[in-house]
């Protein structure tokens, strides 16, 4: 297909909040600008919760903008466009119905007869290489063969545009890339019905073998920071050396600093007493720090090597250097991780001197702990309950992000020592052997 065609979706300037549950207006989009053309394949990279699924909602015409435009082929969108078409990472078949009926249904609510509803459907199940299985339920098929139904389904309509919301995520890695190499055999040989093709991802390497323009997402709120064209031929080899420096290239704009006065820090941007945590568990930083201070790597890794040595998605690495980053126990600089100072104490110490260095760097750097670690010293009863801390952040992310958030910032504080959670009273409390401390500190005062 020709690159660089005539445009098919134009975004200009979209913003897209969504009420709070105090009631106020949660930004999730601001002044995002993207044009999709006919004959490319662009990849939509971000961490969880930046609003690449909200976007992609957006060009499917499912919800409206608060401001910006929105054009299908030069006309506004203000509805679902008959012409674009969504596969999303749960496979979303009726149980009940089969192979062929699943695939029917959209050009039934069109009001197509059955004998061409029939023709059509079963081109798409043979297109998709499901030829045979017409007549099965979904629970007799295996994932990957679900996850074709849902694109069969998609093409059966022959959308303009097929937009794909993690669509391989759900699969195991071996039946997902096997379904992403059909996918994209059908688009070099021209069998999809397709004209372009937006994908959201987690996985850098993926994006890189399918796209032929790469969007890194920034979040709170979700806007284009990054742009990053492909001009490789397909099919792609995984090993070669044109992919291995793309992928890191986007490793490193998925790690770069923050983005003040249109020039890209390497320093983490300070956060906010509201802001999301990067979603990173204990052990997980532990492991990659142990990993990363010892051999092959001594204390310096490129990520991509990192993910595979420590068998972690990008998705799951990426929060991990991120946190460590935030913590001062290890530095992420141009897609590579190197160890601190800091962080070889922290690799070199034993539990009491890792719980100690944890906590300081937690009370320093991540401004909800410091706030809940002051107000529990300030409390007569050394303790208080969760709720008033959960709505401070839900005043500024979705109640999930913001239960995942609080209930980070407490794991984090339980391992440094900075405070202790009751898990049956839902309540949050300076340590035991902390509170006469914390009393005669505040008497002193």
């Amino acid at each position: 297909m020709e690159k660089h065609g005539t445009p098919i979706i134009q975004i200009q300037d979209v913003r897209k909040s969504f009420r709070a549950a105090d009631g106020r207006e949660r930004p999730v989009l601001e002044g995002v600008d993207f044009m999709l053309r006919e004959g490319e394949i662009v990849a939509l990279l971000g961490q969880s919760g930046s609003g690449k699924s909200t976007l992609l909602r957006i060009m499917a015409g499912l919800i409206g903008v608060d401001a910006g435009a929105v054009q299908y082929r030069g006309q506004p969108l203000y509805g679902p466009a008959r012409a674009i078409s969504m596969v999303f990472q749960s496979f979303a078949l009726f149980p009940w119905l089969t192979v062929q009926q699943n695939v029917e249904l959209g050009l039934e609510a069109r009001g197509i007869g059955r004998a061409e509803r029939a023709e059509r459907a079963e081109k798409a199940i043979s297109l998709i290489g499901l030829a045979g299985f017409e007549g099965a339920l979904p629970r007799e098929l295996s994932g990957g063969m679900r996850q074709r139904v849902g694109i069969a389904r998609a093409l059966v309509t022959q959308p303009d545009v097929l937009l794909m919301d993690e669509a391989f995520s759900a699969l195991d890695v071996l039946t997902g890339e096997r379904l992403r190499d059909d996918i994209l055999e059908l688009w070099t040989q021209g069998g999809m019905p397709t004209k372009a093709m937006l994908v959201v991802s987690h996985n850098i390497e993926e994006a890189v073998l399918m796209a032929d323009r790469i969007l890194i997402f920034a979040s709170d709120p979700g806007r284009i920071r990054f742009q990053l064209a492909i001009d490789l031929p397909r099919p792609r080899i995984a090993d070669s050396a044109e992919v291995r420096s793309l992928i890191d290239e986007v490793y490193a704009l998925m790690t770069a600093g923050a983005v003040r006065a249109g020039r890209t820090t390497e320093e983490p941007e300070a956060l906010r007493l509201h802001d999301r945590l990067p979603e990173a568990d204990i052990a997980r930083m532990e492991g990659l720090l142990e990993l990363l201070a010892g051999a092959p790597f001594h204390g310096e890794a490129d990520l991509p090597a990192l993910a595979e040595e420590s068998e972690l998605t990008d998705d799951e690495l990426l929060p991990v250097a991120s946190a460590l980053g935030l913590l001062g126990l290890a530095r992420v600089q141009d897609g590579d991780l190197h160890l601190t100072l800091l962080g070889r104490r922290y690799v070199d110490g034993d539990h009491t001197v890792r719980q100690q260095l944890f906590g300081e760097q937690v009370l320093e750097h991540v401004p909800l702990a410091a706030h809940i670690r002051h107000s529990l010293e300030q409390d007569p009863e050394r303790a208080l309950p969760e709720q008033p801390f959960l709505r401070l952040l839900q005043q500024h992310l979705d109640p999930a992000e913001a239960e995942r958030v609080l209930k980070t910032v407490i794991e984090w504080g339980r391992h440094g020592e900075v405070f202790e959670y009751d898990f049956h009273a839902g309540s949050i409390h300076l340590p035991d052997d902390q509170q006469d401390d914390a009393a005669r500190t505040s008497t002193i005062e």
